[in-house]
């Protein structure tokens, strides 16, 4: 069922959004060559604990761990590992979901470690663009397609990459996965329309070589590309309203601003940005 949101819904989203970015600032602070993903999930459920978020994927159908740490290949869904050693030039993408006082807020971000080949640091700045593309399309009257189909266009027609199908973008609250379901492909014109008020992710997933993933993994969680290719993620939740899209998990409100819902929400990042930034001292 697809819910619109009022004001204090968004104003809530908008404080479980500003502390799942600041477990993103945190791990900026220490993210380097040598660590385990492992390193991160600790940072992260000690950061949730000092925030007072509650990590929802904790026993989301089984699965065990607050975050999803995947690595060069691997698309989405890898296990945080304490055998997992980051090494210089790794992409690696850290994705989440929290609440506060029964607020949902998703987010996943993809960091470098070290310094990275040229093609990667491409392949990132693609598709965070791509990110941007479909959230300008998220405005009332528009349809979930015009999401998908700018962003196909700009990553495969336009660079060449491939457009991960089998994981897509989705509402977001009450609960962690709500309709719509929010594919980054697709056509101009099709699907739902958009309307004031919805709360969903965009969440391009872009691999350097074909779109097909390989999900045979014996966890029944971890995806990785089909042919080897490096994949790319970024992710936020937003809401979309008549003044245009608004970004409800921004790590940069002062880059974003023209995407900030309003002024609480610097606050709110400024506050949790603090709290994650105490707790990384810790794992430097």
């Amino acid at each position: 069922m697809i819910t619109l949101k009022s004001p204090r819904e968004i104003e809530a989203m908008e404080k479980s959004g500003a502390a799942l970015a600041g477990m993103h600032l945190g791990i900026r602070e220490f993210i380097k060559p040598g660590i385990s993903s492992w390193k991160i999930e600790e940072f992260a459920r000690k950061y949730f604990k000092a925030a007072g978020a509650k990590a929802e994927q904790i026993g989301f159908e089984g699965y065990k761990y607050a975050t999803c740490v995947s690595v060069n290949d691997e698309i989405c869904h890898g296990f945080p590992r304490k055998n997992l050693m980051l090494k210089k030039g790794d992409l690696v993408k850290v994705d989440t979901v929290v609440s506060v006082d029964g607020f949902f807020s998703d987010s996943c971000w993809s960091y470098a470690v070290g310094e990275v080949k040229p093609e990667i640091k491409k392949l990132m700045d693609v598709t965070k663009k791509a990110l941007f593309m479909g959230i300008d399309q998220c405005v009332p009257g528009n349809r979930i397609g015009d999401i998908g189909a700018v962003i196909q266009h700009y990553t495969e027609d336009e660079n060449g990459y491939g457009d991960v199908r089998e994981f897509v973008g989705h509402g977001i609250q009450p609960t962690m996965h709500e309709d719509p379901m929010v594919p980054h492909y697709g056509e101009h014109g099709q699907g739902l329309r958009l309307k004031k008020g919805m709360t969903i992710t965009v969440e391009p997933m872009i691999n350097t070589g074909t779109w097909e993933a390989d999900t045979s993994d014996p966890s029944g969680w971890l995806a990785k590309t089909a042919d080897g290719g490096w994949i790319c993620q970024y992710e936020h939740t937003l809401v979309v309203t008549d003044k245009g899209p608004k970004i409800l998990t921004s790590q940069d409100p002062e880059a974003d601003a023209k995407y900030i819902y309003d002024d609480n929400y610097a606050k709110y990042l400024d506050h949790y940005g603090k709290i994650a930034r105490e707790v990384a001292e810790q794992f430097k």
